[in-house]
């Protein structure tokens, strides 16, 4: 097999709006999983707050690895083994602490499954610990209560509180820590040089597993380093515009099943990332029925065609569930492509025939997938089948689309 570690982000790659896994997303990693490759979750959260994602996608069974504070610490989930680990210079923790004061925000930083705080009742501190499913310990000392050295602090509040204390740290700790907002109101502090990057490049070296046998997905500007890094970087649907530019493929977005669709191709059905321009074909569409449909290619190749519709007022029932002929119409969509990619310049293609099964029903507010793959392909005519999936991988219908081929005049 070709890859054999796929590296993934958390929050807006792993995971969708409502912080969880989806059920098609945890079938495909578990199924991979099952075939060898070797999963790493790689996130700026504590240790802790990634370990009740790693044991749904039962990596302590399959051994997989947990990369935390962004590359801060690196454990065998498998064995509980540390592997690596960057932390804090003790010096510098008092200094967080006073400037957190004198700014009236409230700092924490991490204790095991613990979030250790002052002020336990800060909206900001919630949101942390709610995030990473994590206990708030409340102190009345700080830098007594806590356990040095530490691999991470955050402070948060208010962005316009912490714009001019992030530029203060960013000027006084210069050379010694890294300082930078992961959200508008957490300001997060870490050891200098933390990186996804380096810190995978010491975990490839423990395992010896190259650069081009990784795959990395992700969405967010600390991702770039190791989408640049792996041997296959995938861009989310909803990443960065930078991260999207230095990807070799952009699957669909984390409430898409992004990641499923993405490994799926990558390892599932051993398919690479075509070099059709989907973007240029998916704009010049934009006035003619596929855009008027919503439909967007995602994906193809000779032998593979996928693409997105979704199911809203422009293509359900008055009942709210998706209208049959728009499920022919996405049918005829993703097989016209695919015969336009097999044929030679001299060459168009024209319909001659589609017929469906409507199994099951896909609901207003859903997207619906596309998948066609060709039957038989001969001189003059090419067979489509095309399965029609909802989000949640239930088939919606199943198409056959016959193609004529035909020389130009």
């Amino acid at each position: 097999m070709k890859y054999k570690l796929i590296v993934l982000d958390l929050d807006g790659t792993l995971t969708n709006s409502k912080k969880v896994i989806t059920p098609r997303n945890r079938e495909i990693l578990i199924r991979v999983q099952e075939q060898g490759v070797r999963l790493v979750l790689a996130s700026g959260r504590p240790t802790y707050g990634i370990v009740p994602l790693a044991n749904e996608l039962r990596m302590n069974e399959f051994g997989g690895f947990i990369l935390s504070y962004n590359g801060g610490e690196i454990i065998n989930w498998g064995t509980q083994e540390m592997i690596y680990e960057n932390v804090l210079p003790n010096d510098v923790v008092p200094v967080l602490y006073e400037c957190a004061r004198s700014h009236q925000l409230s700092i924490l930083t991490y204790d095991g499954a613990e979030i250790v705080t002052e002020n336990s009742q800060d909206p900001y501190v919630q949101k942390e610990a709610f995030l990473n499913k994590m206990a708030v310990r409340e102190t009345n000392d700080f830098l007594t209560d806590i356990t040095l050295p530490v691999a991470k602090c955050l402070i948060v509040g208010d962005a316009d509180k912490l714009i001019p204390l992030e530029a203060e740290l960013c000027l006084r700790l210069q050379g010694r820590i890294n300082v930078f907002r992961s959200e508008p109101y957490f300001l997060e502090l870490v050891p200098q040089g933390i990186d996804k990057a380096l810190s995978l490049a010491v975990l490839l070296k423990e395992i010896g597993v190259e650069r081009k046998e990784m795959i990395a997905i992700g969405d967010g500007y600390n991702d770039l380093s190791m989408i640049k890094f792996a041997g296959l970087g995938i861009a989310m649907g909803n990443a960065q515009e930078p991260v999207k530019k230095a990807a070799d493929y952009i699957t669909l977005s984390n409430e898409e099943d992004g990641v499923a669709i993405a490994v799926e191709k990558a390892i599932i059905a051993e398919v690479r990332a075509a070099e059709i321009p989907l973007d240029q074909l998916n704009a010049q569409a934009r006035h003619a029925l596929m855009g008027n449909l919503g439909i967007q290619y995602t994906y193809a190749a000779e032998d593979r065609v996928e693409a997105t519709m979704p199911v809203d007022h422009r293509t359900r029932q008055p009942f709210g569930i998706l209208h049959g002929g728009a499920s022919l119409a996405l049918a005829e969509t993703v097989a016209g492509l695919g015969s336009m990619i097999l044929c030679q310049p001299d060459e168009i293609v024209v319909g001659m025939q589609v017929s469906g099964n409507h199994i099951s029903s896909a609901h207003e507010g859903d997207t619906v997938r596309a998948v066609a793959t060709i039957v038989h392909k001969g001189r003059s005519s090419h067979v489509w089948n095309v399965d029609v999936f909802t989000s949640t991988n239930k088939l919606v219908s199943s198409i056959r689309v016959v193609n004529s081929v035909m020389k130009k005049r």
